[in-house]
């Protein structure tokens, strides 16, 4: 695990205090990397630092993003936390001790810092949490388990679980070579949408579902550039070949197919 390679997004958070105990449940557990969906000029600075006491650094090297989207651009994969379940809130959530196992594995070892890529665990709003559109953003949901009749934790409180078991699943294992960023995927998501699109696997309405799939699929893999080119060479490859076998009025798209090779 390299804890430099972790990062917390908070989004919309309300409470400046709630920032400062973030602040100081991150520090707690060798955590650096703070990102906030919002504007610094909407919190009490003051309010911050009570709660933060001595890991206010955090909170001054804290950078701010207008979506989740742009927050977790550049890291291999995002998880939304979240407790309630349903179509759009992610499906399958893991539990932190098997995100912070798959975050082990995909940011690698501190003592290679070159390798591995960054991880993002996303919390919301301390009143609304994510919205379905903010966990749409990410690439998984993970869960805290807490009971029924009063599954609603504190903000602070969410952080400190995830980041506990974030820190005690640290080893040295580096995955060799540095994941795509979230960025760089999506740009492999859209040439496989193309792709199909051309052969009529989708009408045009269902696009946005399919490119929104293959994203949080091949996120999920930590992909090299070589596995994510390969990949793309293989859909248009394809579509080339269905395109040339449908006419004339295909061959354009079947001589710009490319080898695998």
């Amino acid at each position: 695990m390299n804890l430099e390679k972790i990062v917390i997004v908070l989004a919309r958070p309300e409470e400046s205090r709630n920032v400062g105990a973030v602040c100081r449940a991150m520090a707690n557990n060798g955590l650096k990397n703070l990102r906030i969906v919002g504007k610094r000029e909407d919190f009490d600075d003051h309010k911050v630092r009570i709660l933060a006491i001595h890991a206010a650094y955090i909170w001054e090297n804290c950078t701010f993003y207008d979506s989740v989207d742009s927050a977790v651009g550049d890291c291999v994969f995002s998880a939304g936390t979240t407790r309630r379940r349903g179509k759009k809130r992610q499906g399958k959530l893991l539990l932190p001790e098997e995100f912070a196992k798959l975050a082990s594995q995909t940011s690698g070892s501190a003592k290679r810092p070159d390798e591995g890529g960054k991880v993002a665990v996303v919390f919301g709003n301390e009143r609304t949490g994510l919205t379905d559109e903010e966990l749409a953003s990410c690439t998984m949901g993970v869960t805290i388990p807490s009971d029924e009749n009063f599954a609603s934790l504190n903000l602070s409180h969410a952080v400190q679980v995830i980041s506990y078991h974030i820190f005690r699943e640290q080893s040295d294992i580096s995955p060799g070579y540095t994941p795509l960023t979230s960025e760089r995927i999506a740009k492999t998501s859209t040439i496989i949408a193309d792709n199909l699109q051309k052969i009529g696997f989708f009408s045009v309405t269902g696009r946005p579902d399919m490119e929104a799939f293959w994203k949080k699929i091949l996120s999920r893999a930590a992909l090299s550039e070589s596995e994510a080119v390969y990949i793309e060479k293989t859909f248009t490859k394809a579509a080339g070949l269905a395109c040339k076998k449908r006419g004339p009025g295909h061959e354009k798209s079947a001589e710009n197919s490319e080898n695998l090779d």
